[in-house]
């Protein structure tokens, strides 16, 4: 994946280095940050669409100095700018001129969002009420040395997926998924729409690599990383590394088999329509 040359996204936030401050009394989500999706970590995100809150407004606190990044921060963020923008390329086309783009907040450690704090050990997440991607660069390391799944293009996988829930909410999906799981009868009827939730992200995720492709030099080796990093988030990889052992009910995300194989229908066809993983049978 090369992405030297490619523009970098303008609708980038960089927070890196501030504290988060709230002002005014607000409702604080705290707990419930899991409104938002938290994506690669195989647990529950609860309700997150719709949700109507007062949340105090966010201001981050700019830090005494200047954030100095490192070399290696320099190109992880040099990545995810890139592929932000790329993201913004492809859905651009798809939804005819019409799209409205994410805004992607990098920060380090924890930060406000209009769903609650959110905080690196969650991983990157998506925030449905105010439209944002939030992404602590850290994370990319744990991807590679804890979840085994090295390379830019798992990278950029993480993002394009996030960017998938933001399409998700742009079309309504996200907010029908959250009334059906309101009406679920039993907390796995309910997790069963999150899993189809996700796995129309990955779907989406490969739908943007396919059209971006050509413009990247995406290879097969590139694809690969995909495949490993969207197998080694599997919730049934997750829960036996946690639990030591697979509780399907408890399925939020997919399986490590679904995720991957989620991902290579949008890499193949590169047409959202073939991601209706709400009507797919078996899923």
């Amino acid at each position: 994946m090369d992405i030297r040359g490619q523009r970098r996204s303008s609708n980038i936030e960089d927070r890196r280095g501030m504290s988060p401050v709230g002002k005014g009394m607000g409702i604080s989500l705290g707990g419930v940050l899991f409104l938002v999706v938290l994506s690669f970590f195989g647990i529950n995100p609860l309700p997150y669409i719709g949700v109507a809150t007062k949340q105090a407004p966010v201001e981050p606190q700019q830090p005494s100095q200047p954030y100095q990044e490192s070399a290696g921060e320099a190109q992880l963020s040099e990545l995810a700018g890139v592929t932000l923008a790329q993201t913004e390329e492809t859905w651009g086309k798809l939804f005819d001129g019409k799209y409205t783009p994410p805004t992607m907040v990098m920060f380090t450690g924890e930060t406000l969002t209009e769903c609650g704090t959110g905080q690196a050990a969650m991983g990157p997440f998506y925030c449905p009420v105010d439209r944002k991607v939030y992404l602590d660069l850290s994370f990319f390391q744990e991807l590679e040395q804890k979840f085994g799944a090295p390379g830019d293009f798992a990278q950029a996988y993480v993002i394009a997926h996030e960017v998938g829930h933001h399409v998700q909410n742009l079309t309504g999906t996200a907010e029908k998924v959250q009334q059906a799981k309101e009406q679920a009868r039993s907390e796995a009827e309910a997790n069963q729409y999150s899993v189809m939730l996700e796995l129309q992200a990955d779907c989406y995720a490969g739908v943007w690599a396919r059209d971006a492709a050509p413009r990247l030099n995406i290879t097969q080796q590139d694809i690969d990383e995909g495949m490993r990093a969207a197998t080694a988030i599997g919730d049934d990889t997750l829960q036996k590394a946690t639990r030591g052992r697979v509780v399907p009910d408890a399925f939020t995300h997919g399986s490590s088999e679904q995720r991957s194989r989620w991902l290579m229908t949008g890499m193949k066809s590169g047409d959202p329509n073939d991601c209706d993983t709400f009507n797919a049978r078996p899923l």
